[in-house]
């Protein structure tokens, strides 16, 4: 039985093209590597085509492009006679919708609210206005939807197998709701004239049977579309008949028949572009085709756990990685409904199950108890690391550079304000707008705050939502913590701040109504179920919210230094001296020993690697920005200027020179086109000179031609020569940070989690970049030629990738064989003495006498010549007090202090087996980033 707290997981993107079975073929690699789990993306039945599985249509299924549950069973077979447990990334916040492919959706679309799963679908089904009847929006139409009606683009059709209607637009499927199917069926036998004749006769008996509002209704449907699809002949008189809805030019009498029809259905087509202002069902981010789950419905919990809670049952099933958090209503209720049926899967008892969550935490944020959760995926994790390994001293320079260049003050707040109003503008007015109707409609039901008027509520709304600092609250049908409390006052305050009408107590209602001290015994009489709705729907908002205005948006506008731009990370960070890191760590081993650490996901902006040799630019901040000045002499004969338009802008041409020297691959055929492909969606993402809403082609062609021009050697060779003489250094710098990364997330307290394809360099940018095909015989080749490494003869040959591929491989046999040490052990910072001892981090890892030595180095420059070449140990002029530890393989295992020159000779990072003999003596607190 693999251990029920992984030693190490190992992320692996399931699509069409690597289905259960390539996983099967990848498993025993992942054995000999050292990994005790498969972390799988979603498997459940995705939108066909699906190259990431989070669009599920069916939870309930497996997904038949990757094998169906034959292919399941195959993997788990392979994964069960290799001792490996799996972990399911699950999706439980949302569905796709739209095309003709789930049956909850086009459920809920022919039936309206009267269908069983309309529960499941977060609906707002009064909003559309100019309506009698409500209905939810469906902007699929890539024009507007007069001219699509016009054009014939939207058809009426007949399923003779189901004996049911349809509208089509395209590869959309519309189901007309029954109650319409008499008229329908009156006009289409008009049409075909076929009045007189029996089949006619038989058509038109059933809808005079069914009359009255509503009929037939739901109990009554299946009979009738039963009977209407054993008529001899009805057919042939439909597929005649439906002229009468055929739309088209010149066909003015059908093309107003067919509107009418939609018209009186449960939905309303659009243009693609009013989703952001008009739609009513809550969405996935922006994203149309991903409808958010009701999953804090009953019914609705069950039915998509269903197949979840056979896998545990089953002993399939190790962990799962429950997919964007913050898009629950009340995850303290989700989490103890999760624990439950988990102890249900195991017949009651309870056991040991493995779960953390998908969460980005702000700075200082600590993550809920949540029941059953073992911790995060581990991005605050990430980002510790990168900002551990930072040279502070270089920060400065950098923040200067990015004012010159972009005339901006390094300061991060005001631009994520601006990039917060562009998405409130833009993307998500509509959900916006759903929160501010609702607390509109609370302040009119009672007399005492009535007079507040709809504009000013979403003006004090608005400037909450700008202020507020972190994703979400948590609060339940209960009320809020008092940490949820506390922020929303603060938040409440700056707000307030920032108001320049009349206050007349609106912050004071806003603040009641976001922690139902509205609806408190005692208070005025308020809605309470209105209340509950718009407190707890509002945190489900804020996520989205920052994660657009920040990741989305901010990221993308703001380079300073493109390593810190990371999920869950903050670009205008320090960096975080060792004390600190000390500190975290050791709260860590207390609170969260268990979740995962990651250095890259499917989601990170760019490879680990890649990031790595970024974060060298904080140890030569002067040499680049003499380096960056050149190089925009160099290339301005490249510039797409036109009047206003400069392409690329100044800020987005110096983010592009970041992103060339992490990702430079000279030998990569591709580099040109990954580039473009980046920049074009960088360029986008910060939706400043375009966006995808609104693309700006000359600007784009721009971009896309200055990158051409300045990695086409026949027009720039002075300028590659320059890049190619700094990337290279670069590398050699990024590799050693590589080697300290991937130290720290293999020691440190959590679970390491590595995605597909990185323990060879990984210089990706973002996705879809990060998701290309991985040769994992290629890999497993490698693995098998490093089974006794020769590190000299590795070092010799860094840049192949075999270094860092060994490497990995020694430190997941460290610990397996220290398995209780790293997953359950103390974390004890050491000293380091020394002129040089601000360059390394070292801790022990301890559980009763067994431990393990860590030391890493950081800021290679001095160490390197500026990456002119590899580090001699000599040159570690420090020494490591390991009082109390006896080390394993030195002549003075007892000694109280070992040279770093000594313990460095081949890495400049070692993990080294002791045993513990006493107390050791605690690090001194120094601060330097």
């Amino acid at each position: 039985m693999p251990p029920a707290i992984p030693i190490a997981t190992y992320r692996l993107q399931l699509s069409a093209d690597f289905d259960f079975d390539a996983a099967v073929s990848v498993v025993p690699y992942l054995k000999a590597l050292g990994i005790t789990h498969l972390y799988a993306s979603p498997f459940m039945r995705a939108r066909k085509g699906s190259a990431h599985g989070y669009d599920v249509i069916d939870h309930a299924q497996f997904n038949p492009e990757l094998g169906g549950e034959a292919g399941f069973e195959r993997l788990s077979a392979m994964l069960r006679q290799h001792d490996l447990g799996l972990i399911l990334d699950f999706v439980p916040n949302h569905v796709g919708v739209h095309f003709d492919d789930n049956p909850w959706w086009l459920d809920m679309l022919e039936w309206g609210p009267a269908s069983p799963h309309a529960a499941s679908f977060d609906i707002d089904w009064e909003q559309l206005p100019y309506r009698a009847r409500g209905g939810v929006l469906l902007p699929i139409i890539g024009s507007s939807y007069g001219q699509a009606l016009e054009n014939g683009e939207i058809e009426l059709r007949y399923d003779a197998g189901e004996g049911s209607f349809s509208a089509w637009y395209f590869e959309h499927r519309l189901p007309i709701a029954p109650e319409r199917y008499g008229e329908i069926l009156r006009m289409i036998v008009k049409e075909a004239g076929a009045e007189e004749s029996a089949s006619g006769r038989a058509m038109l008996a059933p809808a005079s049977r069914y009359q009255g509002p509503r009929r037939p209704n739901r109990k009554e449907a299946p009979a009738f579309k039963a009977e209407l699809k054993g008529i001899t002949g009805a057919a042939e008189i439909i597929a005649h008949g439906l002229a009468a809805y055929r739309a088209g030019p010149d066909r003015a009498a059908a093309t107003l028949a067919l509107h009418h029809l939609l018209e009186r259905q449960h939905y309303k087509l659009g243009h693609w572009r009013l989703a952001s202002s008009d739609i009513n069902y809550r969405r996935f981010f922006d994203i149309n085709t991903l409808a958010g789950l009701r999953i804090e419905d009953t019914g609705t919990f069950e039915a998509i756990h269903r197949l979840v809670k056979r896998l545990i049952a089953e002993e399939k099933l190790a962990g799962l990685r429950l997919d964007h958090i913050d898009g629950l209503r009340d995850p303290v209720q989700y989490f103890q409904r999760l624990r439950r049926l988990i102890r249900d899967g195991f017949g009651g008892r309870s056991r040991p199950f493995y779960v953390v969550v998908e969460k980005i935490l702000g700075e200082h944020e600590k993550l809920p108890p949540f029941s059953g959760v073992h911790g995060t995926t581990g991005y605050e994790w990430l980002n510790a690391i990168t900002h551990v390994l930072t040279d502070g001293s270089g920060l400065e320079p950098l923040d200067e550079i990015w004012r010159q260049i972009s005339n901006l003050s390094p300061k991060l707040e005001p631009i994520l304000r601006e990039a917060k109003r562009r998405v409130l503008e833009t993307l998500l007015t509509s959900e916006f707008t759903v929160l501010t109707r609702l607390l509109a409609r609370i302040a009119s039901g009672h007399y005492s705050t009535r007079d507040y008027s709809a504009d000013s509520l979403r003006q004090a709304l608005e400037l909450y939502v700008l202020h507020f600092p972190v994703y979400r609250t948590y609060l339940t049908a209960s009320g809020p913590s008092a940490h949820d409390r506390q922020l929303i006052a603060g938040t409440i305050e700056r707000a307030r701040a920032d108001w320049f009408a009349a206050d007349d107590g609106i912050f004071d209602f806003l603040s009641d109504a976001l922690t139902m001290d509205l609806i408190k015994p005692g208070r005025t009489h308020h809605s309470a179920p209105r209340v509950r709705r718009f407190a707890l729907k509002m945190q489900q908002f804020t996520g989205p919210m920052m994660a657009k205005s920040l990741e989305d948006t901010t990221f993308y506008r703001y380079h300073r230094l493109l390593a810190l731009n990371e999920v869950g990370g903050d670009p205008a960070a320090r960096a975080v001296s060792v004390d600190d890191f000390h500190g975290m760590m050791e709260a860590r081993a207390r609170e969260w020993p268990h979740g995962m650490t990651a250095t890259a996901t499917h989601d990170t902006k760019r490879g680990e690697d890649a990031r790595a040799r970024i974060l060298a630019l904080s140890e030569i901040p002067g040499e680049w920005t003499g380096t960056v000045a050149r190089w925009k002499l160099l290339n301005a004969p490249h510039l797409s200027v036109d009047g206003d338009l400069r392409a690329p802008s100044a800020a987005f041409e110096y983010m592009l020179y970041q992103a060339l020297v992490g990702a430079w691959q000279p030998d990569d055929a591709s580099f040109v086109d990954r580039m473009q492909e980046y920049a074009l969606k960088a360029a986008r993402e910060g939706k400043q000179e375009t966006s995808w809403l609104n693309p700006h082609a000359p600007y784009e062609t721009g971009v896309k031609g200055f990158i051409a021009k300045i990695l086409d050697p026949s027009l720039s060779g002075e300028f590659l020569n320059s890049l190619q003489t700094l990337a290279q250094r670069l590398s050699l710098l990024g590799a050693l940070n590589s080697l300290s990364q991937i130290t720290l997330k293999s020691t440190i307290p959590g679970v390491p989690d590595f995605y597909q394809g990185t323990e060879l360099w990984d210089f990706s940018l973002v996705d879809p970049d990060n998701r290309r095909p991985v040769d994992f015989a290629e890999r497993a080749g490698r693995l098998g030629a490093v089974e006794n490494p020769d590190w000299d003869r590795l070092v010799e040959k860094w840049p192949s990738g075999h270094l860092k591929l060994a490497w990995t491989r020694h430190l997941l046999k460290l610990r397996t064989e220290f398995a209780d040490t790293f997953t359950s052990g103390d974390y004890e910072p050491l000293e380091v003495s020394g002129p040089r001892r601000d360059h390394f981090i070292a801790f022990a890892r301890r559980r009763g006498r067994d431990a393990a030595i860590v030391v890493v180095t950081r800021w290679f420059a001095p160490f390197t010549d500026g990456g002119r070449h590899w580090p001699g140990p000599e040159n570690y002029d420090a020494a490591l007090n390991v009082g109390g530890y006896a080390m394993e393989g030195f002549a003075d295992a007892d000694a109280a202090q070992l040279r770093l020159s000594d313990l460095l000779m081949h890495l400049p990072v070692a993990v080294l087996k002791a045993r513990y003999n006493g107390a050791a003596t605690p690090a001194p607190r120094r601060r330097r980033g």
